[in-house]
């Protein structure tokens, strides 16, 4: 028992040291990455043992933490515990989703531009890592935001989700809830902004009925539009929704378009691809599954469209046309969406994660319109008239 406990001081005091050192060269901040965290799996056995579990098969950890960004939020002791909860199966989706992007992402920076990451935790419950980078070469503001977090559902949050038709019973009601966001702004205007977020939560009402469902998409808002980069996009997240369901895609294809759409300014944000809520039809593990597939779908429709722009040649005139469209996506994110909202109503609402989709620069001008027969106005045109793209 008291080799368990200095072991795990030991790769506790290792782990911080790990924070703490900052290398510039992208090779030797994940060596200090994996040193870390690849002691962080040991621990996950040796809170096993302190718990008084002597059987051999006790040294094998079924939970791998070894690549993520930075320790989960949720104890190891309880992931470990509960490693067959919908809860631990979500939390450890998105941290292994978030630390696959971001690794992508490196990839396609400067080698000394690497993402910050920052742990959090919330005092009413739960905690998150949100990992940043802003001014890059490829990036401007690149954001990716896991939170798992727990509490009491505060009332306006209740309202507003019955106003969706949730039939929730009880004013303030235990929840759970853990995601991962992602937005981002790219430097150059021929490189295109991505979102998306895939969410799981738990409500129990006052009767102890325990409610559960998903969420999520994945969406694309080019400044310049190609066809061809736009059929890729649409393609590989129609692959992932097709090996669960044919329908889905077309059904989340046009719910996307629906969402997205700046009622103001009777355009949608950007090019669409898919969005869904409230995805509870099938058995938990199925709706799983299917998030899975559609998460792990986000590195191959994008990645491969900032490698193939992220030089590309742009003047002065596409840069103000990028900032203006930046300007429409503010818009959306702050007077429409519902994970801004949601946030902002949860008590403990950590702001800058909450607000992490917002790009560093924005540009508004009075009345501005884009010329007839110009690239800019053929993108606009297409904004105020979804199309069908496979």
């Amino acid at each position: 028992m008291k080799w368990a406990q200095s072991i795990t001081v030991t790769l506790r005091t290792i782990r911080t040291l790990s924070t703490v050192v900052t290398c510039h060269a992208r090779h030797r901040r994940m060596l200090v990455r994996f040193v870390g965290f690849g002691l962080g799996a040991a621990t996950l056995t040796t809170v096993a043992a302190a718990s008084g579990n002597t059987n051999a098969d006790v040294l094998i950890s079924p939970l791998d933490v070894s690549s993520f960004m930075a320790e989960p939020v949720t104890p190891l002791s309880t992931l470990v515990k509960d490693k067959d909860d919908m809860k631990v199966k979500m939390e450890m989706l998105i941290m292994k989703i978030q630390a696959d992007f971001c690794r992508a992402l490196e990839n396609e920076e400067d080698p000394s531009t690497t993402f910050f990451v920052d742990r959090w935790t919330r005092a009413e419950g739960g905690g998150g890592v949100t990992c940043v980078i802003q001014n890059g070469k490829t990036f401007e503001k690149a954001g990716v935001n896991v939170s798992v977090v727990h509490g009491i559902l505060p009332v306006d949050a209740v309202r507003q989700m019955k106003a969706r038709g949730k039939e929730l019973i009880g004013k303030e009601l235990p929840f759970f809830a853990a995601g991962i966001s992602s937005v981002i702004h790219p430097s150059n205007p021929h490189v295109p902004t991505v979102h998306f977020n895939y969410r799981y939560f738990e409500v129990t009402q006052e009767n102890g009925e325990k409610m559960w469902w998903f969420g999520g998409g994945t969406d694309l808002t080019p400044y310049y539009l190609v066809e061809e980069d736009v059929r890729h996009f649409h393609s590989t997240l129609k692959k992932a929704c097709d090996q669960h369901d044919a329908g889905y895609y077309p059904k989340f294809k046009k719910w996307c378009d629906e969402y997205f759409l700046v009622s103001h300014r009777n355009e949608c944000r950007g090019v669409g691809g898919i969005f869904f809520d409230d995805f509870e039809m099938h058995s938990q593990e199925d709706c799983f599954k299917f998030v899975k597939s559609c998460a792990e779908s986000v590195v191959p429709s994008y990645v491969p469209l900032v490698k193939k722009h992220k030089n590309d040649p742009y003047t002065s005139a596409e840069r103000d046309w990028q900032l203006l469209r930046r300007g429409r996506y503010v818009e959306f994110n702050l007077v429409y969406d519902r994970g801004t909202k949601f946030g902002l109503y949860t008590p403990g609402a950590r702001i800058e994660s909450i607000l992490m989709s917002l790009p560093v620069y924005a540009k508004w001008e009075y009345m501005h319109s884009p010329s007839d027969g110009t690239p800019e106005a053929k993108l606009t045109e297409i904004l105020k008239n979804p199309k069908e793209w496979i």
